[in-house]
């Protein structure tokens, strides 16, 4: 069974974000990053089946700078068995489209039976690549799964999800794609003889050219979405605390309900 796992470095959740001077991006002096985390269920999920089926390859692919190798060495650690690092000036300013584009090329180049995502990344939280590379190759796929069983020998899978009052459950063909959440599994961490391999474990650095592809195919130009402006959230005010007994208290906070926040 080979299955490849797209992941994203992403900074930590408790970092403390705040727009660049240029209003363009965030800036990212100072912050950490880890592996997002709902690529880790993707990962997990990755390492279980290959336990459950006692063979095959878990790849893990991303694409960004040369910081993003961190993100790969610590899904290397805890039990993927390769790693292809995408990188290039140009991807810098791409958008979901972008991303989605590149990676589907990348996965074109490994015959992989499954692709695993994360349901979305936590930093823009756009929910979108996964099911964009599945549209881009042909491939069926299942969002935001939270229980995953494989027929191995049938090739198919069947994927529970998620939906408002149920649980939908899907049977699909392999090779597809599944984008994951919260509840599929529980990701595991990484030991210490797995942090010494992971820097012995194989890693492939690809272009645009290595891919085949252009500038042009995958800059700024190419986008399908432009950031006019990122800016942080207003300030809220502080709220008013109302004095009196209850009485007083329910007829004054109905009156400014009525004439300051207007809510009837």
């Amino acid at each position: 069974m080979n299955i490849a796992v797209c992941i994203k470095q992403v900074p930590a959740t408790e970092s403390k974000i705040k727009p660049a001077e240029d209003g363009l991006d965030i800036d990212r002096t100072g912050l950490s990053y880890v592996v997002n985390p709902y690529d880790e269920f993707g990962v997990e999920e990755a390492l279980k089946i290959k336990e459950q089926v006692g063979e095959g390859k878990v790849t893990v692919i991303s694409i960004g700078s040369d910081k993003t190798v961190e993100a790969l060495r610590t899904c290397l650690a805890v039990g993927a068995d390769e790693a292809i690092h995408i990188k290039d000036d140009a991807l810098a300013k791409g958008d979901t489209y972008i991303t989605a584009l590149v990676l589907s090329v990348a996965l074109k180049k490994g015959d992989y039976d499954i692709i695993f995502f994360g349901r979305q990344a936590i930093d823009d939280d756009s929910g979108a690549v996964g099911i964009q590379v599945a549209e881009l190759m042909g491939l069926p796929h299942v969002a935001g799964i939270n229980k995953f069983d494989l027929n191995a020998e049938g090739r198919t899978a069947i994927a529970n999800r998620q939906i408002e009052g149920a649980s939908e459950i899907v049977e699909t063909s392999l090779p597809a794609i599944f984008t994951c959440q919260k509840e599929l599994n529980e990701p595991r961490y990484a030991s210490l003889p797995g942090i010494m391999k992971a820097r012995q474990k194989p890693m492939t650095v690809w272009s645009l050219s290595d891919l085949e592809l252009t500038a042009e195919d995958c800059g700024a130009e190419a986008a399908k979405v432009a950031i006019e402006k990122i800016t942080s959230p207003p300030v809220r005010e502080a709220g008013k605390k109302i004095e009196g007994d209850v009485p007083q208290a329910v007829a004054e906070l109905v009156r400014l309900l009525r004439e300051e926040a207007k809510v009837f």
